[in-house]
């Protein structure tokens, strides 16, 4: 039987709730970035722009002494991160926040590190560089990931997939942008294809086979379930057209 109200929304949380990350990445490639960070203090002040479970939030709090605020808009996510922090000894160091990473409500350059996975290119490096410059104080790191394309003629499924967010470009690009909004670019590297499968795109696909074979779903949730199973067929299909590129960047102040 259908349950009264439940939406897209809901399909949604259901499905990326339970996930051990909401997007490529892995405990070895946090620590990789960490180690990229130049010249953070022992203790570091840590933003993290959507953070959404904090699988990496955790990590990070573990491979530092640092302390901050992870911030995401799916206000589900927020008892999750706090469980997860909690579970690991964690909850004096990590703050989970409710917000858009637009209005976070947090004081400026007060972050020593802006993290981002997977997030920041929802609003657009043109926007989002400013605001993580905004966040940091002066000396302080950016680390995130970005989609890049990896060869100039992506088929079309490729080209329709990322259409809402056209500003995909090749990894030059994105070190252009940086170079263009006076940051100095640390390093980068190139999310291994492994890191997409083995917390991300085989537990999503596991847990899409469950929903759509439990309870029943009104009409207007199952596109939630369909996109996101269409995700992971085209990367299965075409890994070869696209990337997850990790950098770390510092503004010249």
């Amino acid at each position: 039987m259908t349950t009264p109200n439940r939406s897209g929304t809901d399909c949604f949380v259901a499905l990326f709730e339970s996930l051990p990350r909401q997007g490529q990445g892995s405990r070895e490639c946090t620590a990789r970035t960490l180690r990229m960070c130049e010249q953070l203090p022992p203790a570091p002040r840590i933003v993290d722009l959507g953070c959404g479970a904090g699988a990496h939030t955790v990590d990070r709090a573990q491979l530092t002494a640092g302390s901050g605020v992870a911030v995401d808009r799916h206000a589900p996510f927020r008892a999750v991160v706090d469980a997860r922090a909690a579970a690991q000894g964690l909850s004096g160091r990590v703050h989970a926040l409710t917000a858009d990473m637009t209005e976070t409500g947090l004081p400026p350059r007060g972050a020593d590190l802006v993290w981002s996975e997977g997030a920041l290119y929802n609003i657009g490096l043109d926007a989002a560089l400013p605001l993580c410059r905004g966040l940091l104080r002066p000396g302080g790191c950016l680390a995130f990931t970005e989609p890049v394309r990896r060869r100039p003629d992506v088929p079309a499924t490729v080209r329709d997939a990322f259409a809402e967010h056209p500003g995909m470009g090749a990894v030059a690009d994105v070190l252009g942008a940086l170079t263009a909004q006076d940051y100095e670019v640390i390093g980068h590297f190139t999310l291994p294809e492994a890191v997409w499968w083995e917390e991300f795109y085989t537990p999503m696909a596991t847990r899409i086979a469950e929903l759509r074979e439990g309870d029943e779903w009104p009409a207007e949730a199952l596109p939630v379930l369909e996109m996101c199973q269409a995700e992971i067929d085209m990367f299965r299909e075409h890994s070869d057209c696209y990337a997850c590129e990790f950098f770390v960047a510092r503004p010249r102040d």
